[in-house]
């Protein structure tokens, strides 16, 4: 599957509707996710990462409207409807009713909250770092309502239920894509915050 937009345009797009460094830090953190699971699955990875770089487009500046306005915005790249439909997909029974059914929908909804959960508890280790955790502490946080609320576990767990993947699987298989990028996520996030 090809996809006529550059991930310059998908950055800059992200980046006009998006100004908190941390949303733009999740884009970039989503897409590096995305791109591993691609690379798994033997998907393009070119456009799942843009799925995952864009699939908050609207969260900012519509949180009322999030995945209801991002077509919209998505038509600015004259976006294909694959690539709009994956985007929405992610807010399936929480905002929108565009249910994920391809295996690069599943995934986005079933990662995008794990990744917030997974980054808010590598923020508590001593290396602030995914590199060295382990799929047991995070089932420890991810048990733990008061930790990280606003990732909801219910989403986590519908999305590997969709995947047919256990929770552990799933919450390992995140947590490898998202040591595959973090450095480079890192690096990228810095740049674009100077």
């Amino acid at each position: 599957m090809q996809t006529a937009i550059t991930r310059q345009q998908a950055l800059a797009l992200l980046q006009k509707y998006n100004q908190e460094p941390f949303h733009i830090l999740h884009g970039l953190t989503v897409e590096g996710v995305m791109r591993w699971y691609a690379r798994e699955m033997g998907e393009n990875e070119d456009f799942w990462g843009l799925v995952g770089l864009l699939h908050d487009v609207d969260f900012e500046q519509y949180p009322d409207r999030h995945c209801l306005e991002a077509p919209r915005l998505l038509a600015e790249v004259n976006a294909e409807d694959s690539l709009v439909h994956a985007i929405c997909s992610h807010g399936y029974g929480i905002c929108c009713d565009v249910e994920p059914v391809l295996p690069l929908e599943k995934v986005l909804f079933a990662a995008d909250e794990l990744t917030g959960l997974i980054g808010a508890a590598a923020r508590m280790r001593p290396s602030k770092s995914v590199c060295d955790m382990e799929a047991s502490s995070l089932k420890k946080k991810f048990k733990d309502k008061k930790f990280a609320a606003g990732c909801s576990r219910d989403v986590i767990s519908q999305g590997a239920e969709r995947l047919g993947w256990s929770l552990e699987e799933l919450m390992e298989k995140t947590i490898l894509a998202m040591r595959s990028c973090e450095a480079s996520v890192n690096a990228e996030w810095e740049s674009l915050c100077k």
